[in-house]
């Protein structure tokens, strides 16, 4: 399965498919309207671009790099996850304030759980499983959800409620739940079990995505706002470093497989970053389509995807 970086471009409906060896584009086509992000499958065999308002997944075969089959019609998909034992597609319907339980192959409806969300965008499971935590945009809020029943079992009001959480990730320890904050311009600690805030960590303008180091020893943030990158150690719980990315807005993305490269998408620039983990070196800039998001570089080390633009586990 040859290694590529798959970049939906939410403004002009395409997927740009880059060889990181040569930063160079080799493959661009057109998806379903406003695609947000590009989820691997439970599975590993799949990649599924997920088509808002064109309400649709596009399936993408990772070994040809190309659609395979038709566009399968979900309503509202911004965002997808999986269940850990892999049983449940949970589709992000933002604009519904709901998540839908599907099968994971056909996407036949199982249950719509709604959720009182307003702006319900990304999530991230707790180390056991069994609960999901999902952040609401718009209400500066959090979910936790009992996955096994299904069932909203907690809200979480984020400092005064005030904020914008976007991103979501567990620590390698699970001890800790992280959740950027765009307004708030950092990243929110919170205890998973207890589900309440525990700190909270400045790293810079809009705070977006989050990206752990192949070695689970740092957190890579990205600050949209502000053209950054700041680097959380998961053991001091605090910014050790911070790299600049001039004139650039870094959104979403991942790291290589060896660990040795962040790429990351310019949602505003109409561009792809590759940085070096190393020193936070700028190693390329590619022009891409316009509005691109939630850039997945594939294939990933790990047993299971639980979905979003890769996380494993």
């Amino acid at each position: 399965m040859p290694t590529r970086v798959y970049v939906p471009n939410s403004r002009s409906n395409t997927i740009d498919v880059i060889d990181p060896h040569t930063y160079r584009i080799v493959a661009h086509y057109r998806v379903g309207a406003e695609p947000q992000h590009v989820t691997p499958s439970w599975d590993l065999r799949t990649l599924y671009v997920d088509s808002d308002k064109g309400n649709s997944l596009t399936p993408i075969d990772p070994r040809t790099q190309r659609p395979k089959g038709r566009r399968i019609r979900v309503r509202d998909p911004y965002n997808m996850y999986f269940t850990p034992n892999g049983r449940y597609a949970i589709v992000v319907a933002e604009a519904k304030q709901r998540l839908d339980f599907r099968d994971p192959h056909t996407f036949r409806l199982h249950h719509s759980l709604r959720a009182p969300c307003n702006g319900l965008d990304h999530m991230d499971f707790s180390a056991d499983g069994r609960y999901l935590f999902a952040s609401c945009e718009f209400a500066g809020t959090m979910i936790k959800v009992d996955v096994a029943r299904e069932q909203l079992v907690g809200r979480l009001t984020l400092g005064r409620g005030q904020g914008a959480p976007q991103d979501v990730r567990l620590s390698p320890r699970g001890g800790v739940l992280y959740v950027a904050d765009m307004i708030n311009g950092g990243v929110w600690e919170v205890d998973p079990n207890r589900f309440r805030v525990i700190g909270f960590i400045s790293t810079g303008a809009g705070a977006h995505g989050l990206y752990p180091s192949r070695d689970a020893h740092e957190l890579y943030v990205t600050n949209r706002g502000e053209g950054t990158i700041s680097v959380i150690s998961f053991t001091q719980r605090r910014v050790v470093r911070k790299w600049r990315i001039p004139g650039g807005s870094p959104d979403m993305g991942g790291v290589s497989a060896s660990g040795h490269v962040l790429w990351l998408s310019g949602r505003y620039n109409s561009e792809v970053y590759a940085i070096d983990t190393t020193n936070g070196h700028l190693l390329a800039r590619i022009h891409v389509g316009d509005g691109p998001h939630g850039l997945t570089i594939w294939p990933q080390p790990g047993r299971y995807s639980l979905g979003h633009t890769g996380n494993m586990r």
